[in-house]
């Protein structure tokens, strides 16, 4: 006779889902260390567009002790929330959609920009970053996000957040050129301190 209550029982499955979730997003961010900064460290390579052959991504994944097939790969894919990741049109190959620190070739083609972007980033560096502006800071690019939301969850990971409003489209009119990304993020290679506004907190605690 099973002793144990439906309570508990419930507690036990929802205990199991918040692990299984706890090791995904564990193996998702050592999936982007891989293919955004350190290929070796799984032991394989990326072309120089950023792509991976994902039986080697596998492979290599499983050398470290990470125990992975296809379909678990294909569900970290599909429910990454920064949408980080993508297959190319056969499945045999996957790569980082943006935030390399290594020099890879992503195949962007120039775009014009909203009016306005904005960048989320922590208070501490809000000092620096207003003399000396925005630089990609061991990544190819400066990521910008497209709307305020999106911009403060960015800049609360990494401690208060202060949100800064870019204006792209002067920056583009006057001849830098901006990328967008398979999931949505603007790309530049740096934003001059003249192109920014410190956003007053009332904003970051409307979104």
């Amino acid at each position: 006779m099973n002793s144990r209550s439906p309570l508990i029982e419930g507690e036990s499955r929802e205990d199991m889902k918040q692990a299984d979730k706890k090791s995904q997003d564990k193996l998702s961010k050592f999936i982007s260390l891989v293919l955004r900064h350190h290929p070796d460290a799984a032991g394989i390579a990326l072309d120089e567009h950023g792509w991976a052959e994902v039986d080697d991504l596998l492979a290599g994944l499983k050398r470290t002790g990470r125990p992975i097939d296809r379909a678990l790969l294909e569900k970290i894919v599909a429910e990454d929330e920064k949408g980080r990741y993508r297959f190319d049109e056969s499945g045999s190959r996957i790569r980082a959609n943006q935030g390399h620190s290594i020099p890879v070739n992503l195949e962007l083609e120039p775009i014009e920009p909203p009016e306005f972007l904005y960048h989320g980033t922590a208070s501490r560096f809000l000092g620096s970053i207003l003399q000396e502006g925005l630089k990609p800071m061991g990544r190819q690019y400066v990521h910008l996000s497209q709307d305020l939301e999106t911009a403060k969850k960015v800049g609360a990971r990494h401690g208060i957040p202060v949100l800064l409003k870019v204006e792209s489209g002067r920056m583009y009119r006057e001849g830098q050129c901006f990328y967008q990304s398979e999931n949505g993020v603007w790309l530049t290679e740096k934003v001059d301190c003249r192109y920014l506004e410190r956003l007053p907190e009332e904003k970051g605690k409307d979104v």
